[in-house]
C-alpha cells in the first residue's frame, strides 16, 4: 500500500498539503494547482522505496569518498578521534 505521506514529502518537496490518514482521499491540498492524482502517487511509490532502501549505501559511499580524498582509512579517523 503507498504511503502518500512519504511520497508527497519527497516528490513534492515545497507543496503545502496535509493529511489526516493513510488513505489517498484524506489528503488535504493546500498548494496552487491540483493534487497529484491517485494513479500518479501509486506510480511514485516503488520509485520512493527503492530510494529509501538506498540511502544507507548511499550515505556510507559519500563516506569513503571523503576518507578516499583525505587518503585515511575508517580505522585511522576511528583512532585519531579516539
Amino acid at each position: 500500500m503507498t504511503d502518500y505521506a512519504v511520497v508527497l514529502t519527497r516528490r513534492y518537496q515545497g507543496k503545502e498539503w496535509t493529511t489526516v490518514g493513510g488513505e489517498y482521499t484524506d489528503i488535504l491540498w493546500h498548494s496552487e494547482g491540483t493534487k497529484p492524482s491517485k494513479s500518479v502517487l501509486d506510480g511514485l511509490w516503488a520509485s520512493v522505496q527503492q530510494e529509501i532502501a538506498d540511502e544507507p549505501a548511499a550515505k556510507l559511499a559519500a563516506k569513503q569518498a571523503v576518507l578516499d580524498k583525505l587518503g585515511l582509512t575508517a580505522d585511522e579517523v576511528t583512532a585519531l578521534l579516539g
